[in-house]
């Protein structure tokens, strides 16, 4: 149509200059001021029609309405649709226009018919107008007048001119009053039917047809019978002309008109109310998909039932498509509606305390340089570093614990420990290159704590930084190569999952993502609770974590199909008593992944490992005084064949009933053997053997061998060294004692021990003792029966 309006134009411009050479002077004034007046025609028509704001329309992947926001004038006036269903067209055409598709914009039969009509009745009774001519009225809004009426009917043939009749009917139809602040077919579907405007029946179509023509009878109160009266006179109308057929008319003047309105959809609301403040006055076509979105916010309400009996009254989830790097379910809270518990607040933007859910970036990255084998040991005991004392969550210690076993039973002694050998500054900043952006302090101010819960994080990051790795494994199984991968998408895009640049240096290496995900396979918390006993139909790598004061509960779990993200707590950060990320978050997570599809685990990424001999016992690799009987061979990360080399297997000499150490030239009687033996330092013994009964302690020296040896016999457990102590005050007010522990590897040798020089006591057994010392420096000292001493400095505040 515009091709032959372009070519009519230019075949007038031809003629009319013909003429305007050939004219006289009188034709010559005339034809400028029809060219004036077709230059104007050509651009009088606005573009676009319609200058008014929309509302904000999310819809899931499947073109079902989520939600929608209201538009800023306070109408809900969903954005133009490309199409409207056949039987509104229908209804419409017959009862507006019923030559809509013969004319041109203007029809000269209904003028006539029009005035002869207002002359005969001595007033106005019919306007003449056609659909085209009531979409110009719509756009431009102003008074109706008989001068209004003839620029109306100017601008509908220019607007026949530059739109399809459909594409004009769509227009209509989106701008068309429907009663109240209801502004359009798709938005009066919901408003008043429940439903979107593909599925009105013949009954409803009629009714949204003929509500623009008397938008005030659709009131719920009032004026129901003319609204039913005209809904029913047209579909007789269709029914005479044989558009219904019987069943179908009998059918439709059957159905009652609505008898209030539909609430909206209120799904995904958070996100909804996120692409609102995004990209609003637009619709939207999200990655969610409704159904398992429902299923997910029902899972969360009812585990939220539960909790808020203990006064946890939000929770959040995120779910990851790893695959298609999209969001497929996004529930920033609960009880949208509700405003009593902060429900409005979209917990998954918000940033919370962290917690131990850090944990596995740490293992992962000392994992991939080879400064952690996934089987090393790691000290857990009571540790002070300049002042910070961080304890395990169940306030016992191991002694020695392997690292996978560590992260498993997330352990704080033993990652603090790591953090300070790896450093902070070059964690911080790892933590900022795998996509956490609440890290607004310096590495220092946070410090140590970085790894224990200092820092905050919000959900949507966290779940982020675990799809990362999820994805490069992925990726790496299937082209031996790594890529940059944009962040997921929750609006969608036939390129959501595109590959972008390769990566020649990945921030963590397909070896170290799967040794880290196989540790988190094994997460089980017997403190708290057996996770073994949950039934689960799928393998999963999950972290739990859980910030100080019981504020904040999490639980993020991976397998190479979804990421689902978990948090529970209170919007106002209100701690209470068992909130803890396993018993909460881990059970909301669980849930979640029961109801997801199956999902294969990650292949082993072989090409990335080596196998290598490792150390039974201390998880090192493999050194020459360690047992052929206690090693393994396991795959590792190929810089880990740099690691620690077993340093806890020393070369003993003992007697031949093993009941003594012994010198060759001190032996005598008793004979010699060489053996290799576990020995851990005494601190880490001390506990170590509480947990492993099968642990043997190093035998003493024989009374005829008391020279010095290598290994240490004696060290404080408490106080550290260089510690600063206040003393604790008892409920009378008075000042109470420190008690000073001591781990020795005989524990029945008497200790003696001394402050300043002054003798305090002795002990035997458990080496423990009380004292009150004067405030200032001291220099504690211990020395056993054999003679060997021992020191420490510190001062009471």
């Amino acid at each position: 149509m515009i091709k032959n309006y372009l070519n009519t134009i230019n075949t007038f411009f031809i003629s009319l200059f013909n003429r305007y050479k050939k004219s006289k002077l009188k034709y010559r004034i005339g034809i400028p001021v029809c060219l004036v007046l077709l230059i104007w025609y050509i651009f009088c028509l606005p573009s676009p029609l319609f200058h008014v704001p929309y509302s904000t329309v999310v819809s899931d992947r499947h073109e079902e309405l989520l939600g929608a926001r209201i538009a800023d004038d306070q109408q809900w006036r969903f954005p133009t649709s490309d199409s409207i269903p056949e039987k509104y067209k229908t209804c419409l055409i017959e009862f507006e226009d019923r030559y809509y598709n013969s004319h041109w914009g203007v029809n000269p039969l209904a003028i006539a018919r029009a005035i002869k009509q207002n002359i005969s009745d001595g007033k106005i009774v019919s306007g003449a107008s056609t659909i085209t001519m009531q979409t110009i009225r719509l756009s431009r809004k102003e008074n109706r007048t008989f001068g209004e009426k003839f620029i109306e009917m100017i601008l509908a043939t220019r607007l026949e001119f530059s739109y399809s009749k459909d594409e004009i009917l769509a227009l209509y139809a989106s701008h068309a009053p429907m009663g109240g602040n209801v502004v359009g077919i798709e938005a009066a579907s919901w408003r008043y039917f429940g439903h979107q405007a593909a599925t009105l029946s013949w009954a409803e179509a009629a009714t949204l047809a003929v509500l623009p023509n008397s938008p005030t009878l659709m009131h719920f109160g009032r004026n129901r019978d003319k609204l039913l009266t005209k809904r029913n006179r047209l579909l007789k109308q269709l029914y005479d002309r044989e558009i219904l057929d019987e069943v179908d008319y009998e059918l439709a003047i059957g159905e009652p008109l609505p008898f209030q309105p539909h609430p909206l959809p209120q799904v995904a609301p958070h996100l909804v109310t996120r692409l609102y403040k995004e990209q609003g006055g637009r619709h939207i076509t999200s990655t969610i998909d409704k159904s398992r979105q429902e299923r997910i916010e029902s899972i969360l309400s009812r585990w939220n039932a539960e909790f808020s009996q203990n006064g946890i009254k939000n929770i959040a989830a995120i779910v990851l498509d790893v695959q298609k790097n999209e969001v497929i379910a996004y529930c920033g809270n609960v009880d949208f509606e509700k405003s009593t518990s902060a429900n409005q607040v979209d917990i998954i933007q918000a940033p919370r305390s962290t917690g131990s859910i850090l944990k596995p970036f740490l293992y992962c990255a000392m994992v991939q340089e080879g400064e952690l084998l996934p089987e090393q040991i790691l000290p857990d005991v009571p540790i002070n570093l300049n002042g910070f004392a961080p304890k395990n969550f169940s306030l016992q210690y191991d002694g020695a614990v392997h690292a996978s076993e560590a992260l498993a039973r997330s352990l704080n002694v033993p990652f603090v420990v790591s953090l300070r050998k790896y450093s902070v500054p070059k964690f911080y900043n790892l933590l900022k290159r795998a996509g956490m952006t609440t890290l607004n302090r310096s590495a220092d101010n946070y410090g140590l704590s970085l790894i224990l819960g200092g820092a905050e994080g919000k959900l949507w990051d966290i779940s982020y930084m675990y799809l990362r790795m999820a994805q490069q494994l992925n990726i790496y199984n299937e082209d031996a190569r790594y890529y940059e991968m944009e962040q997921p998408s929750y609006i969608l895009h036939e390129d959501n999952n595109k590959k972008g640049e390769r990566i020649r240096n990945p921030l963590f290496s397909a070896g170290a993502i799967w040794q880290t995900f196989e540790a988190l396979t094994n997460v089980n918390r017997p403190e708290e609770i057996d996770w073994r006993s949950i039934p689960s139909i799928q393998k999963i790598a999950w972290k739990t974590g859980t910030s100080f004061g019981f504020r904040d509960g999490w639980a993020v779990g991976v397998n190479p199909r979804y990421v689902v993200g978990v948090w529970v707590g209170n919007s106002d950060g209100e701690g209470r008593p068992g909130l803890t990320g396993a018993r909460t978050a881990g059970m909301v997570m669980f849930d979640i992944y029961n109801a997801l599809p199956q999902s294969r685990w990650f292949a082993r990424p072989e090409n990335d490992l080596v196998r290598t001999e490792i150390c039974h016992e201390s998880g090192c690799l493999k050194s020459m005084n360690c047992p052929e009987a206690e090693t393994d061979t396991l795959w590792i990360s190929k810089r880990g064949l740099n690691g620690a080399v077993c340093s806890y297997h020393k070369l003993v000499h003992l007697s031949e009933d093993m009941k003594y150490q012994v010198y060759e030239d001190c032996a005598g009687k008793r004979g010699i053997m060489h053996t290799s033996w576990f020995i851990l330092p005494p601190s880490w013994e001390w506990y170590y053997k509480e947990q492993h009964p099968s642990y043997r302690s190093l035998p003493p020296y024989s009374p005829e061998c008391r020279e010095d040896s290598e290994v240490k016999l004696m060290e404080f457990i408490y106080p550290f060294p260089n510690a600063v102590i206040s003393l604790p005050k008892q409920l009378d007010g008075t000042l109470g004692n420190v008690v000073f522990e001591l781990a020795h590897r005989s524990p029945q040798n008497r200790v003696y021990w001394h402050l300043d020089g002054k003798y305090i006591g002795e002990t035997k057994g458990f080496h423990k003792k009380d004292y009150k010392p004067d405030k200032g420096e001291h220099r504690l000292t211990v020395v056993d029966e054999t003679g060997v001493s021992l020191s420490v400095k510190f001062t009471i505040k």
